[in-house]
């Protein structure tokens, strides 16, 4: 075991911090693998249990540990990205990760379109449209809310699918051909409802993606992904035309 070198510049919690960092980001410790406990870490390396205690909880709001008590402490799992600039189907992203994906329709009916959606679809007020609340899960670990309006010219058959076996994605990338795509990313912290279907508090960062797509210049769907930051992250891509 690599020991831990004193450096009278730093205070000895961040030593320790970067102890274990290294250890983690050197693949030492792997992602899941038990760390060392507060005990351990006061035998082993001769510190105070106050010292031990602020690095293993500064590390794991940091996001690097997850604590379970009564049990240890672990290296977190580190958060999975999906694409911004391609409609990727969340059950093929956490299948190719070797994860099983599970998903929980919360509701599911025809209504009458909010003004602001309405706008959104460039149709009337008073339209009907289809309206789909889905919880996605990977391990059994709530990964994404999708909140999604669909345009019932568009996709008629959209509300007969068993969305517990094919994701709304998947079915409408097989049936209604994509024109164009609109994405708006914000970070958020979660309404109340949300903060009960994602099982996250109050104070949980999360990101939303906001999606719109046209198909033969008519709005197919408007949908909103909440992720919650410490389990996923967005990313994109792309080569520039200008070549930079």
């Amino acid at each position: 075991m690599k020991p831990l070198v004193l450096k009278d510049a730093q205070p000895l919690y961040v030593q320790l911090k970067d102890h274990i960092l290294e250890r983690i980001r050197s693949q030492e410790w792997a992602p899941g693998s038990r760390v060392l406990s507060e005990n351990e870490i006061v035998e082993q390396f001769s510190v105070s249990r106050m010292t031990a205690n602020r690095a293993l909880r500064e590390l794991t709001h940091e996001g690097f540990l997850a604590r379970v008590p009564g049990v240890g402490t672990f290296v977190k799992e580190p958060p999975q990205r999906a694409s911004l600039l391609e409609i990727r189907n969340i059950a093929d992203e956490i299948h190719a990760r070797g994860h099983v994906h599970t998903s929980r329709v919360e509701s599911k009916a025809m209504v009458v379109a909010p003004p602001g959606i309405a706008e959104e679809f460039e149709v009337k007020a008073g339209t009907n449209l289809y309206h789909i609340t889905l919880v996605h899960a990977e391990n059994s670990v709530p990964v994404q809310l999708e909140d999604r309006f669909v345009n019932p010219l568009a996709a008629p058959h959209f509300m007969t699918q068993d969305f517990t076996k094919i994701t709304p994605t998947a079915y409408l990338v097989a049936h209604v051909p994509v024109d164009e795509l609109e994405h708006t990313v914000e970070a958020i912290l979660p309404a109340p409802d949300d903060q009960v279907l994602l099982d996250i508090s109050a104070h949980e960062p999360c990101l939303t993606l906001h999606r719109r797509s046209w198909s033969q210049e008519r709005v197919v769907t408007v949908v909103r992904f909440t992720y919650p930051a410490s389990r996923h992250a967005l990313y994109s891509r792309y080569r520039p035309a200008s070549g930079n």
